[in-house]
């Protein structure tokens, strides 16, 4: 089945990304329900299993109650974010306002055809909206904790990463509008007319933008497109990230002692690594370090013939030269 979203002019005027760490959290619980989802997650996952199995009073069947078996989330979990980085609390304190009765909705709907899991059916066959309260923030202390094991720790690498691809995105809808900005997203999305076409949903519904614009959300945990469950809000799309497979990669061991000796183990380590052209962004993510040290490492290398650079847009590429080919000679990337 197919969802669509229909955007006039103002809607591409108005088309924007956004980070959204809750978002982010959420569609986590994917993969930690369901390890088969995707294995480049694996190393992620046996790491936050064993972390939580550790905590006391951690309710993982209420947590993963959220993820219904036919993948669907919450609508109310991931609000669409009004400015382009909110932190987490800041998400989490939007939620925390949900009414009862969206809160009883959306956990209906993501669970359709089946019932409710046991976990979730004690508050929603109840009457009245008390025990729907409870529930909510219960589901927000359960996130909270979950975020400060499992993803706050390794945000500042996939910010990096999505930040990465948000600038390529933007120079693929300078280059070529929205067409272009699509082809690439993922195979069951198609641009016609006017109109985003995302295949292989579970629902079928045509959304008008109606001058609402557009938000799309680069997303690690996305293994496909997914826009919201309920046509009523306004047309957001998380989708899969570029590059995710280096994201739980270590930096390169650097098995050279004279090249450590000579350079330093940091410009030996980009030296290893520059034998592909990298932005500094990516550099970054990669090491788990800050842009700017990695920008002081590769001017120094930059001023001694060992890296070339070249400007691809807004961003600027490095790669090793022949002089640093020959003195990483050897060393594997």
């Amino acid at each position: 089945m197919v969802i669509t979203f229909e955007l006039g002019v103002e809607d591409l005027a108005d088309t924007r990304f956004a980070l959204s760490p809750l978002n982010e959290t959420v569609l986590s619980l994917r993969v930690l329900r369901e390890p088969g989802l995707s294995a480049v997650h694996l190393p992620w996952r046996r790491s936050v299993l064993r972390s939580l199995g550790e905590l006391d009073g951690f309710d993982s069947g209420l947590l993963l109650s959220l993820v219904a078996s036919r993948r669907t989330v919450p609508d109310f979990l991931t609000p669409r974010p009004e400015a382009f980085a909110p932190t987490f609390e800041e998400e989490l304190a939007v939620v925390r306002r949900t009414a009862p009765a969206l809160v009883r909705r959306d956990l209906l709907e993501t669970h359709l055809p089946d019932p409710p899991p046991e976990p979730l059916r004690a508050a929603l066959d109840r009457a009245g909206d008390a025990a729907v309260r409870r529930l909510r923030d219960a589901l927000c202390e359960l996130l909270r904790r979950y975020w400060e094991i499992a993803l706050r720790p390794e945000w500042p690498g996939m910010r990096l990463l999505l930040e990465a691809d948000m600038t390529y995105r933007a120079r693929r809808l300078a280059l070529g509008g929205a067409r272009l900005l699509f082809a690439d997203m993922h195979p069951s999305l198609r641009w016609h007319r006017g109109v985003l076409h995302i295949g292989d949903m579970i629902g079928r519904h045509h959304v008008l933008a109606s001058g609402r614009g557009l938000l799309l959300l680069p997303s690690v945990f996305a293994h496909k497109p997914a826009p919201p469950l309920s046509p009523d809000g306004a047309p957001t799309l998380a989708y899969p990230c570029r590059g995710v497979a280096t994201l739980w990669s270590r930096p390169p061991v650097v098995e050279a002692p004279a090249l450590t000796a000579l350079v330093g183990a940091a410009k030996a380590r980009l030296l290893t690594m520059l034998g592909e052209p990298l932005a500094t962004v990516e550099l970054a993510r990669r090491l788990r370090v800050t842009p700017s040290a990695v920008s002081q490492h590769l001017r120094v290398l930059h001023a001694n013939g060992l890296v070339a650079r070249a400007r691809d847009g807004r961003q600027v590429l490095y790669r090793r030269t022949a002089l640093g080919d020959r003195l990483a000679g050897g060393v594997g990337e």
